[in-house]
């Protein structure tokens, strides 16, 4: 007999989520009271709020599924990870922020409870445990995204992204749903997931080619929020047309928590057509490596380039959901997207940064930076080096964990791509490092350590620097980081 509980009290493992709640109108409630003059006040308590959701999170940590609120949400060892990075990904996003909210003297009221709305949305994601209150947690995430994106909205190019980001946004949502109501009906009018794959089960001889067509839909639903080939299209010219830290939040939230609704979604539902959906996703997976690696290499913007990278990082880390297995469960997966996390951040933490000084993204301005700034050239090689897979940060030890995984799973088509196209990416990673460090003659861009924006509104970079420290294990030049990731995220096969 499950034990349900309704009220949070009586059982606490949702209570991360209404901390993320009272922040958002805590913040709002804080800057109506101080008016836009003590910002840093405001993100501390946005800060506080988080930090305490963290620690709320690992002490009521569950490792066996835990179904509440009359099973619409299942709290479980896998969804508990998704949720942890999410949090994680929320604190470093806001300390990347502060300064450039200061400097263009944006409305903070909007962008803090803009980004605790959409953090909140995916811990719900992760845990959702029925068609409609993953719908509902699907557009929580995205529509204060969508807002994100348009943030600048003096920018035509902000502008231009948030239209493209809202109709592709809109139509992968419909797809979604498409998807969600032919298993619905398959099922009888079933909206748990457990129970529509009980009565998927029955309805496999009679109504296969329904239930193939609901698993196309909702594989081209989550391939748009996952940014996967040929669903990407969004991708770059939203990456090149928003605010520097949006794309650092659209980097990671979008992508974790679409990585967990797919993961359960497929997991759970259709555990008996596994082959099927598991052959689409390595096709995808292919596509994927192949078209964001080739892409990146001609690209002239960090932006642009770092977008059709996180394109090739989603194929790469398809091949963790299709390698899962009762002994491993999703472990590569897992500590593949934990090191993802912390490697892309911390490389926008380095070209918002960069940025600040400049004005600029363009790949070549970067040149001779090293003797202008070796401080942060220094960190911005090592997340480099990490994000290619490059020995000897830990990026290498997690892509070759999950290399070797997929080995071990039979995935003998998506792995030798994987590794020919992460061939490729060194080259473009490798391109920009040694542009830093040579080239520093033909350099035009002018760089400035103390920027006016800075000395006028006397800001501190602590902040940022903070965000690179956190994300300092990424870069750890051994495996040992990954070793506890994979230790306790073996056990996470439903």
């Amino acid at each position: 007999m499950k034990n349900i509980d309704f009220f949070p009290s009586g059982n606490p493992l949702i209570i991360p989520e209404f901390v993320s709640i009272a922040c958002s109108i805590t913040t709002v409630l804080a800057d109506s009271v101080v008016r836009g003059k003590n910002t840093l006040l405001i993100y501390r308590i946005s800060l506080l709020y988080l930090l305490i959701s963290i620690f709320l999170l690992l002490g009521g940590w569950e490792t066996k599924p835990v179904p509440i609120f009359f099973e619409t949400l299942q709290i479980n060892h896998f969804s508990n990870f998704f949720r942890l990075f999410l949090l994680i990904r929320l604190s470093l996003s806001v300390l990347l922020s502060i300064d450039y909210i200061r400097c263009t003297k944006a409305a903070l009221s909007e962008f803090l409870p803009f980004v605790s709305t959409a953090g909140l949305g995916g811990t719900f994601l992760c845990c959702a445990n029925d068609l409609l209150t993953i719908f509902v947690s699907t557009e929580c995430l995205s529509i204060p995204s969508y807002l994100l994106s348009g943030y600048t909205k003096r920018d035509a190019r902000s502008n231009e992204a948030t239209m493209k980001f809202l109709l592709i946004g809109g139509a992968s949502s419909s797809t979604l749903v498409y998807g969600f109501s032919l298993s619905y009906g398959l099922s009888g009018g079933e909206i748990q997931l457990d129970r529509i794959a009980n009565k998927l089960i029955f309805s496999e001889t009679t109504n296969s080619a329904a239930i193939y067509t609901s698993i196309m839909f909702l594989i081209a639903g989550v391939g748009f929020k996952l940014s996967l080939v040929p669903f990407h299209q969004w991708t770059p010219d939203v990456y090149e047309g928003s605010p520097t830290p949006v794309v650092a939040f659209f980097s990671v939230t979008s992508k974790v928590a679409a990585l967990a609704l797919s993961t359960r979604l497929f997991g759970i539902l259709f555990p008996h057509f596994a082959n099927e959906w598991h052959m689409v996703l390595g096709v995808l997976a292919t596509l994927s490596m192949v078209s964001g690696n080739l892409i990146a290499v001609t690209q002239t913007s960090m932006k642009r380039m770092l977008a059709y990278s996180s394109i090739s990082q989603m194929g790469y880390i398809m091949i963790g959901i299709i390698a899962a297995d009762p002994e491993n469960g999703y472990a590569s997966m897992i500590t593949y997207t934990f090191i993802h996390i912390l490697m892309n951040l911390g490389t926008f933490a380095c070209i918002i940064s960069f940025g600040s000084r400049t004005g600029t993204d363009n790949i070549r301005d970067y040149a001779g930076l090293y003797m202008k700034d070796p401080v942060l050239t220094f960190s911005l090689v090592p997340r480099l080096l990490s994000l290619g897979g490059i020995p000897p940060p830990a990026g290498f030890f997690a892509k070759l964990y999950l290399f070797w995984h997929g080995w071990k799973a039979g995935s003998y088509p998506s792995v030798p791509i994987g590794i020919i196209t992460s061939v490729i990416s060194i080259y473009y990673y490798l391109k920009i490092i040694k542009l830093m460090f040579t080239g520093g003659d033909n350099a035009s861009t002018i760089y400035t350590q103390n920027p006016l924006i800075y000395s006028s509104t006397s800001i501190s970079k602590s902040s940022i620097e903070v965000a690179m420290i956190v994300r300092a294990p990424a870069s750890i030049p051994s495996g040992v980081s990954i070793d506890p990731i994979i230790g306790i995220s073996q056990n996470t096969l439903f």
